[in-house]
């Protein structure tokens, strides 16, 4: 199955269709005065679409087991052929598509297995998605272009050169991914003073972003939020609270993380933590949606 730990819980939401085409107007009369002889076709077919959408991950194995939150289906009639909607919604990390299909699906067979006494020619065709929402994809074309980030890496050791860094190199590729240009890679000791002239650089430079990873601990070293907190016009408690609730998830140390974000004017500024997998963590939780910030700074309107 493929690795879904990485991504973070949103509303996921899809509708697919299944057409069912009967050979005679007699068949389509008999479902609308529920004059079936195995029953009302409608009621006992969506009864079947519920049982079948809760089994998908029980016949396809590659799809996640996930709570199914919300199924709805809906029914056209249009000649000969009766249109099935199936929508599916859930709060969780991966899509429903394929549940929305399956489910479609099995509504079909059913009614095809309840009219074949009175139709034999019925046919099931057009089994599609017609559209899904949810995750990170419906939000990407929202973002700008033309930002620009620098990383600023807090590490005594680092900057002394008895360590390898890692963590700022993660971020660097993750914002690449989003083309987000790199305006400075540096690496800094732990000093309040250099920290804070290095916010006071980018924000005149007209920096779009600056993302510092290191110094968010509880160690006497630990300074760049007491460099940070001064300088910030505003805090952002929302991204905060994202970063550490996305990593109290993954490991039970994230809530001693002291990660702030806030904004220097229109430059947001970042504070992640110095470990490799807290600064991949961060990113992941962050990433892309912190930059519809942008949009918000220049005063667009969230929708």
């Amino acid at each position: 199955m493929v690795d879904i730990t990485n991504k973070s819980t949103t509303l996921r939401m899809a509708t697919a269709q299944a057409i069912v085409k009967v050979s005679k107007s007699d068949t389509i009369t008999a479902i609308k005065e529920d004059r079936v002889p195995k029953g009302n076709v409608f009621a006992m077919s969506k009864a079947a679409g519920l049982l079948g959408v809760k089994r998908t991950p029980d016949l396809l194995p590659d799809c996640h087991p996930l709570p199914i939150e919300f199924t709805g289906v809906e029914y056209e009639i249009e000649g000969l052929e009766i249109k099935i909607l199936f929508t599916v919604k859930t709060i969780y990390k991966t899509g429903v598509e394929v549940e929305a299909m399956h489910g479609a699906s099995i509504v079909a067979l059913n009614m095809y297995d309840m009219l074949k006494p009175i139709d034999k020619g019925i046919e099931i065709h057009h089994i599609k998605l017609l559209n899904k929402k949810g995750g990170k994809s419906d939000f990407i074309d929202t973002y700008r272009k033309d930002l620009t980030a620098s990383v600023v890496v807090c590490s005594d050791t680092i900057a002394a050169g008895h360590k390898m860094d890692k963590a700022g190199k993660i971020i660097i590729k993750k914002l690449e991914n989003y083309d987000i240009g790199i305006s400075e890679y540096v690496i800094i000791p732990d000093e309040k003073e250099i920290i804070a002239e290095k916010v006071r650089s980018y924000q005149e430079q007209g920096i779009d972003m600056v993302i510092f990873t290191g110094g968010t601990g509880l160690s006497e070293r630990d300074v760049t939020p007491e460099a940070l907190i001064p300088l910030l016009d505003r805090r952002i408690p929302g991204i905060e609270e994202t970063i550490r609730n996305y990593g109290q998830q993954r490991m039970p140390f994230a809530m001693l993380s002291r990660s702030i974000a806030g904004t220097v004017d229109n430059t947001l500024i970042l504070a992640l933590p110095g470990s490799t997998n807290g600064a991949r963590e961060s990113m992941d939780a962050l990433f892309p949606a912190i930059l519809h910030s942008f949009r918000v700074l220049k005063g667009i309107r969230h929708d």
